[in-house]
């Protein structure tokens, strides 16, 4: 609130899809009912000055990972691909997966590729000084803050290095802001995300909850490996809550690829123990750290009412239908053909993968042993 509070900073707040999934039960609204207009007015109202859409961001990491996948499959690095957008995963991936590091991809989160974009292209479109502008992130998980944390996050921008985000805000926090400002939540008319990173298509939407971010990023790889535009956009054999590992062949023209999801740190196990051992031959794997993905993260409303429950099954379930339901509305479903993408491209970044968009957008992780261990079985000495 102090950064608000200053004249001279600009504050920009980008809020995920599963915080407006969920927010709404902190105003004792059912769970399932996206709130998205109202938690944008809302945000507005706290005394931010641009509010953007985590989901346009989610589109740019699809185009990404799509890329760094396709090249994967012709030989250029280790498959399977890991992904790397969740938090808890990516910490406990480097306490106790070490020697996996080098199958995980470079792209950054959707809320570190989005605060990257603001700080930089957007900074430059609209004439802003980068130290002048206060990014926060809405988000749905605690670890996220350790993610804005790590000083593999910091950018070049202006000339200085830079948290790509400042500040980030949990769902149950963003619920203590609006009641304390007095908000009526659930009365606020709708209001749309401001333009220029403020366009999303449903990929993005899927990104939070299990098994999305493996649909999302198939969509774009069919185009990628094809130059067709899949038709039949929806994979259910990934989607669903229940089960703690789901496995699937995708048929991409003459090639089966086999992918792995799992949600929660003990499915993840079950599921690299199996990569480890070479049993299942997979070519992509999706792992969420959370139990049924973002939306089960650890900054949600609690399950219950007024007791410290932090999830049940029925909660993730409504709450997964509720970000399916963006996705269903969405005109657009397929990351690469977003309009703010496609233009994020064209004016600034050249390409996927290009050596600008990876020295903005990608990242890297390093091993964390206890002091005094070194086990070479674990670790690699590439």
């Amino acid at each position: 609130m102090k950064a608000i509070a200053d004249p001279e900073m600009h504050v920009i707040v980008q809020i995920a899809p599963s915080v407006r999934a969920s927010i709404g039960e902190g105003f004792n609204i059912a769970p399932g009912l996206p709130m998205t207009g109202q938690s944008v007015a809302a945000l507005r109202r706290l005394g931010f000055d641009e509010v953007f859409d985590t989901q346009m961001g989610a589109d740019v990491t699809i185009m990404e990972e799509g890329t760094e996948f396709v090249k994967r499959l012709n030989g250029d690095g280790p498959l399977p691909l890991i992904t790397s957008c969740s938090s808890a995963w990516m910490k406990f991936a480097e306490h106790f997966y070490p020697d996996l590091l080098p199958n995980i991809s470079t792209a950054k989160s959707p809320m570190s590729i989005l605060g990257t974009l603001i700080k930089t292209y957007y900074a430059e479109r609209k004439g802003l000084d980068p130290s002048k502008i206060f990014t926060v992130g809405a988000m749905c998980c605690t670890a996220k803050k350790f993610e804005a944390a790590r000083p593999e996050q910091l950018i070049e921008a202006g000339g200085q290095m830079m948290p790509a985000i400042d500040r980030v805000i949990t769902t149950r926090e963003l619920v203590w802001m609006i009641k304390n400002a007095g908000l009526d939540f659930a009365h606020l008319p709708p209001e749309d995300f401001d333009p220029v990173l403020g366009l999303s298509t449903g990929a993005g939407a899927l990104f939070g909850a299990t098994g999305g971010l493996a649909e999302a990023v198939y969509r774009t790889a069919y185009y990628l490996l094809t130059g067709e535009t899949l038709v039949d956009v929806v994979v259910e054999e990934v989607r669903g809550v229940a089960e703690g590992v789901k496995t699937w062949t995708a048929h991409i023209g003459d090639m089966s690829l086999n992918i792995g999801v799992a949600h929660g740190l003990g499915n993840a196990h079950r599921l690299l123990e199996m990569v480890r051992s070479g049993e299942g031959n997979f070519h992509f794997i999706e792992i969420m750290g959370c139990p049924g993905g973002c939306i089960g993260g650890g900054g949600q409303p609690y399950a219950r009412a007024g007791e410290a429950v932090p999830l049940d099954l029925e909660t993730l379930k409504k709450r997964a239908e509720a970000l399916r339901a963006i996705d269903a509305g969405k005109t657009l479903k397929r990351s690469y053909e977003n309009p703010d993408v496609k233009r994020v491209y064209e004016e600034y970044l050249g390409e996927p993968n290009s050596p600008l968009a990876h020295k903005l957008l990608h990242t890297h992780y390093k091993p964390r042993l206890p002091k005094g261990v070194w086990n070479p079985d674990v670790l690699r000495n590439d």
